[in-house]
C-alpha cells in the first residue's frame, strides 16, 4: 500500500502525558494518514485512549506537539478539535440517558429555525436518514436509557457521523455490536474512507484490526513499539509487540473435581411489552466449582437471564435456590445476601460509580462487612482493598484515586473486585472481557479458573466463541429467550454452537436425552 496515496493528515512528535504517579505516553510519534484506517492497539493502560483523548482535545499533552497539515496547533477542548473536523466515538459511551435519540445526536450543535428555537422535525429526520445509513430502525424519539447497549452504540457512532468529521476516532465501537452490526460498521467506515475521512480504529478483536486496518500502531507502556503498513501484519506480531510474546492462549484448565451443586434456576420467564417473553422458559443448574458459560447473539436473552437472577426485575417469573435453599427476596440486596454477585455487561451505568475513589467503589457492596458498629473500620477496609488489588493486578497509583482515572480494563477489575468482596457462591459474569485487551483478558480469566478451582460457581455470558470454548466447563447456548443447545467441553465446537444460536427452539440430541 502506497503511503503517498494517504496523505498525513495529523501528526504527533514527541508527545508525552503525565497523570500524577504515571506516564501514559512517552515522546511518541503517531502520524495519522487520510482516507485510510489508522489501527491502534496495545493493552490496557498502554495509552491509546490518552492518545486519542490528546487528539481530541480532551486532555492536551505535558511536553510535544500536534500538527494538522503543517500547522502547529493547540487542541485545549473538544469544540477546538472539532473546529479541525475531529470527531470522536469514546468506549465509555458518552449519551443522555434521559433524552431522545435526536436530542443526543444534535446536543450542543441543535438545528435552529433562524436561531430562536430549535427544529425538532429536521432534527428528527436527519436522525432517521443517519440511521437507515446505519442500517437501523431505532426511534428519534426514543429515550436512550431505554435502548440496549448495542443500541447505545449506534446513536454514539450517529452522533459523530452528523457532525461530518474529517478525522473519526473509533475506540472500541464494535465492543457492544452483533456480528451483523459489525459488517454495517464496516460498510460505513469503508464509505467514510472513499470521502477521504481519515479514521483511527480502537479495538482489542485482533482479527478484526487486521480485517479493517490500513496502518497500524502499536503501543506498549506508553511507547509506540511497532508502526507500519497493514500489510503482512498478523496477529502473532500484534500480540509480539504488544507483550513481548506472541502467544495468546487462554489459561489452561485447571483439573478440580466440582462440587454439590450450588444454583439452580427452575422456569425462568421474563416477560416483555410485546406480550412475549425476553426470557422464556429457561431452567438451568451449576455446581461449586463449574464454569458454566452461556453462548448467544446480541438479543437472545442472556443479559436478562443473569439480570433477573440477580433479582433486577422483581417481575419475573420462576424459583432460584443457592446452595439448596430458594432465593425468596426479588430484589438485589436479598440475592446479594444470599451469595449472589454480578459482574455487568455496561460497567460505566451498573458497575462504577466514576465521582468515587477506587476503594470507595470496591467496597460499596460490602460495608455491613467493614464496620463496626455502624462506623467503617477504615485499617480493615484499606487492607481489604488491598489484597484484592495484588489479587487481581490492578494497576493504581493510589485506591484514592477516582475510579474514572483508570483504563477500561482496570475498571473492569474493579468491579470484579467489588463482586468478590461479598463473598458470593455464585458469580455472574456478563460479558467479561469487553473493553479489556488480551493481556488482561489473560488476567481475568486466571482469575476465574483459581477461583472455580476454590469452589466458586461462575456463570459466563459471552458473545465470544473463542472465550466460552476456552474457558467452560459446559456450555449453554441461548436464542430468542430460550435454551438451543447444550454442550460439555469435550462435544462444544463452534460449528455447534452457531448452529444452536442461530435457531429458535431446537432440542439438542443430548437436552432430548435428558428429557427422556
Amino acid at each position: 500500500m502506497a503511503p503517498d496515496q494517504h496523505p498525513i493528515g495529523l501528526r504527533i512528535r514527541e508527545g508525552t502525558k503525565v497523570y500524577p504517579g504515571t506516564v501514559a505516553l512517552k515522546s511518541a510519534n503517531f502520524d495519522l494518514r487520510m482516507g485510510a484506517v489508522n489501527v491502534l492497539v496495545g493493552e490496557n493502560g498502554a495509552g491509546k485512549s490518552t492518545m486519542m483523548k490528546v487528539i481530541a482535545g480532551v486532555e492536551q499533552l505535558t511536553s510535544g506537539s500536534i500538527y494538522i497539515g503543517e500547522e502547529e496547533v493547540h487542541l485545549t477542548s473538544t469544540e477546538d478539535a472539532a473546529r479541525y473536523g475531529i470527531g470522536i466515538v469514546f468506549q465509555e459511551l458518552n449519551l443522555f440517558p434521559n433524552m431522545t435519540v435526536a436530542d443526543n445526536i444534535f446536543i450542543n450543535r441543535e438545528k435552529t429555525r433562524y436561531g430562536i428555537d430549535i427544529d425538532r422535525a429536521r432534527q428528527r429526520d436527519e436522525t432517521r436518514a443517519l440511521m437507515r445509513r446505519l442500517e437501523h430502525d431505532i426511534d428519534p424519539d426514543a429515550l436512550v436509557g431505554d435502548l440496549k447497549v448495542g443500541q447505545q452504540q449506534i446513536v454514539e457512532i450517529a452522533k459523530s457521523l452528523a457532525q461530518n468529521a474529517r478525522i473519526l476516532i473509533l475506540d472500541e465501537p464494535t465492543s457492544a455490536l452483533s456480528a451483523a452490526e459489525v459488517e454495517i460498521l464496516f460498510r460505513v467506515i469503508d464509505e467514510l474512507k472513499r470521502d477521504g475521512v481519515g479514521i483511527v480504529y480502537i479495538s482489542h478483536r485482533l482479527e478484526e484490526l487486521i480485517r479493517v486496518g490500513d496502518y497500524i500502531t502499536v503501543l506498549r507502556d506508553g511507547v509506540i513499539t511497532g508502526a507500519r503498513s497493514m500489510e503482512g501484519v498478523d496477529v502473532s506480531w500484534i500480540v509480539l509487540n504488544m507483550i513481548g510474546d506472541a502467544s495468546k492462549d487462554f489459561p489452561k484448565t485447571l483439573d478440580q473435581p466440582f462440587g454439590d451443586e450450588v444454583f439452580r434456576a427452575e422456569s425462568v420467564y421474563l416477560p416483555n411489552s410485546s406480550g412475549g417473553f425476553t426470557v422464556n422458559g429457561v431452567s438451568l443448574s451449576l455446581r461449586a466449582g463449574e464454569i458454566l458459560g452461556v453462548y448467544g447473539l446480541m438479543g437472545a436473552g442472556r443479559t436478562e437471564f443473569v439480570e433477573t437472577v440477580m433479582g433486577r426485575y422483581p417481575h419475573a417469573l420462576g424459583r432460584f435456590y443457592v446452595d439448596g435453599k430458594e432465593a425468596k427476596s426479588r430484589h438485589v440486596a436479598g440475592r446479594i445476601g444470599m451469595g449472589l454477585a454480578i459482574i455487568p455487561e455496561d460497567r460505566k451505568q451498573d458497575g462504577l460509580i466514576q465521582l468515587l475513589s477506587i476503594r470507595e467503589n470496591m467496597t460499596l457492596s460490602s460495608l455491613g462487612d467493614l464496620s463496626k458498629h455502624g462506623h467503617i473500620d477504615l485499617s480493615k477496609e484499606k487492607k481489604t482493598v488491598g489484597d484484592y488489588v495484588r489479587q487481581l493486578v490492578i494497576k493504581i497509583a493510589s485506591p484514592e484515586n477516582p475510579v474514572s482515572s483508570l483504563s477500561g480494563g482496570n475498571q473492569q477489575k474493579v468491579v470484579i473486585g467489588k463482586a468478590l468482596m461479598t463473598r458470593p457462591k455464585v458469580l455472574l459474569m456478563d460479558e467479561p472481557s469487553r473493553g479489556i485487551d488480551i493481556g488482561a483478558k489473560a488476567e481475568v480469566f486466571r482469575v476465574m479458573r483459581e477461583l472455580a478451582a476454590q469452589g466458586l460457581g461462575i456463570i459466563f455470558v459471552t458473545s465470544n466463541l473463542e472465550e466460552v470454548l476456552g474457558l467452560s466447563d459446559r456450555i449453554i447456548v441461548m436464542s430468542n429467550g430460550s435454551i438451543t443447545g447444550e454442550f460439555t467441553s469435550e462435544t462444544a465446537s463452534e460449528t455447534g454452537l452457531i448452529a444452536a444460536s442461530a435457531v429458535g427452539h431446537a432440542v439438542t440430541h443430548q437436552q432430548k436425552e435428558t428429557v427422556t
